[in-house]
């Protein structure tokens, strides 16, 4: 293990939909190991406005400059809250972000739907889940069947009204960017990624992934975000 250098840039981690905050469960041990400081969000996935107040909780909480990673979901989290002060870069995995008075809803839609959309489930109230199935065919296809089964089970619904809630301004308008590609993501449509990434004129890097690279590629990952903290410190 390199001896961990000391930086003035603190990653913050947003979640997706369907999971929690330990989704970054093997790229914060990478990220720590470099010295570099890290905070996991714990994002209620209940609205835009929630996940957003979640996230700018811990923001409050930091000194100096953030970089605010975001994957799946929580790119559109990451577009709202990086317009605080503090946030320097945003990085992108596998995620959404919507423009000014943009949705995810809006994203989704603009491509034929991946496979892993009809595997969402509707509990009769507005609540949205996966199945087991789509979670090992189309969200963790690349990891062991049994985690994927267990985060299967553990899944937090998603309200289907999230995918109306709307941004209000799009931090990546103003900030450096970098973007994960998952050029096997089955839940994601990887033309909406590549199209967003181009979009955002995001540095951008393409790894051969399901919707899952921060557990199935955490060391690709956490290099990107590496060269987002540096990118940033060269800045200061």
């Amino acid at each position: 293990m390199n001896a961990p250098s000391s930086t003035s840039v603190t990653v913050v981690l947003v979640h997706g939909a369907w999971a929690d905050g330990s989704s970054w469960g093997r790229v914060i041990p990478l990220l720590q190991a470099k010295g570099i400081p890290v905070v996991g969000v714990q994002n209620p996935t209940s609205s835009l406005a929630d996940d957003v107040a979640a996230t700018q909780r811990i923001l409050d909480t930091v000194q100096g400059p953030v970089v605010l990673v975001g994957h799946s979901w929580g790119g559109a989290v990451i577009t709202q809250a990086g317009n605080d002060p503090k946030v320097a870069a945003l990085v992108y995995v596998a995620a959404f972000a919507p423009g000014a008075q943009g949705t995810v809803g809006e994203q989704v839609g603009r491509y034929p739907a991946p496979p892993g959309l009809g595997a969402i489930i509707n509990d009769g109230q507005g609540n949205l889940t996966l199945s087991e199935a789509g979670w090992l065919n189309d969200v963790g296809q690349d990891l062991p069947a049994d985690e994927v089964r267990v985060l299967a089970a553990i899944q937090p619904p998603l309200p289907a009204a999230t995918f109306s809630d709307a941004v209000t301004q799009a931090a990546w308008e103003t900030r450096p960017t970098w973007y994960i590609v998952s050029t096997q993501d089955r839940i994601v449509s990887v033309e909406l990624e590549r199209e967003l990434a181009a979009t955002m004129k995001a540095r951008t890097t393409e790894l051969d992934a399901g919707h899952l690279s921060l557990l199935s590629q955490p060391e690709a990952v956490a290099g990107v975000i590496m060269d987002a903290v540096k990118s940033v410190e060269a800045s200061l």
